[in-house]
């Protein structure tokens, strides 16, 4: 793209008055670095994905209060995790990760596995423990 063509659009980067850096071509034929306000495309994309990130975690927060998940997976959605960057976080396999989200296991743990957990979600073990989903 050439350097007069880098978007300047109205985007989430605007509001808080931060630039993006771009490449570009200028006149010469010459890549060169050029500072962009936002672009209308990549501004829909983002806001669509913050949106669908929203919905997992009140979805999460809602399978926690009905009992069908664990805490464990509430705060993976909030923190925007997947299973394999928990896993490395918690340094545990991905099947025992995935049995912490029973609730019957999940309150059968010690709190040096709790900590583990609470240290990847930055909280404390009594948030973790404590955390219902009806808040």
């Amino acid at each position: 793209m050439k350097e007069s063509d880098v978007p300047q659009d109205k985007s989430s980067l605007k509001e808080n008055d931060i630039k993006e850096l771009c490449y570009a071509v200028n006149e010469k034929g010459e890549y060169v670095t050029a500072l962009s306000s936002g672009w209308d495309t990549k501004t829909i994309v983002q806001e669509a994905t913050l949106h669908q990130i929203e919905e997992r975690i009140l979805e999460a927060k809602q399978q926690v209060r009905e009992g069908i998940y664990s805490p464990i997976v509430y705060f993976m959605e909030l923190n925007r995790m997947d299973m394999q960057t928990l896993c490395a976080y918690v340094s545990m396999w991905k099947w025992r990760v995935k049995r912490h989200f029973r609730p019957s296991v999940y309150n059968r743990l010690n709190d040096k596995i709790l900590q583990r957990y609470a240290d990847a979600f930055g909280i404390s073990v009594a948030e973790l423990k404590a955390f219902t989903g009806k808040e």
